[in-house]
């Protein structure tokens, strides 16, 4: 006979952690996805300036490092599905459209800036390009299904649109300490 003073372990089911898109400072809605991508891929381009009067033994043209641009990623064939609840899937597809369109009462004019988490921090990103495809609607014409793809641009965190106004000039400027010698 089992012994009523002895607990035995539950299993615990794993939380799914979704993805989202949280909208840097608020100032757009988050956007969390409904099913996980099952992939991501990123993409980075190095510039090279190219000298093609300057050649050597080889006759290929002398190159100078540029720099490097922002990694891009894409988040493909993401699934919005309202079927079983017979709602319109437009409600979430018109959260994802803001990601593209410029945020009301911002002097700027821009689209926000996003933080792309999965359990972690990714990228502070832009959201470059939005395709979406309505394919299942209900015998009325409501839409239930989307396919989504969204291509993100990384942003750097320490100076991001929007930030910090640009340092004041004139009379009000702080002076810089390594010409007057003192520290502010």
């Amino acid at each position: 006979m089992p012994n009523p003073s002895v607990v035995a372990p539950q299993k615990r089911k794993a939380d799914l952690e979704k993805a989202k898109l949280m909208a840097y400072n608020g100032e757009a809605p988050n956007i969390e996805l409904m099913f996980n991508p099952t992939e991501i891929s990123f993409s980075r381009t190095v510039n090279w300036e190219k000298h093609t009067g300057n050649r050597g033994t080889s006759l290929l043209p002398k190159i100078n490092f540029s720099g490097v641009e922002p990694y891009k990623f894409t988040l493909k064939q993401l699934i919005f599905d309202t079927y079983e609840t017979k709602e319109s899937v437009m409600k979430y597809i018109d959260i994802i459209k803001k990601g593209v369109e410029t945020i009301q009462g911002k002097p700027d004019k821009r689209p926000p800036v996003y933080i792309f988490t999965w359990n972690k921090e990714y990228f502070y990103c832009v959201i470059n390009s939005l395709t979406y495809t309505l394919n299942m609607f209900l015998s009325d014409g409501t839409p239930v299904r989307a396919m989504v793809d969204i291509s993100l641009e990384e942003v750097d965190p320490k100076n991001l649109p929007g930030g910090l106004e640009s340092a004041p000039t004139g009379a009000n400027r702080p002076q810089d300490s390594r010409i007057t010698g003192t520290s502010n």
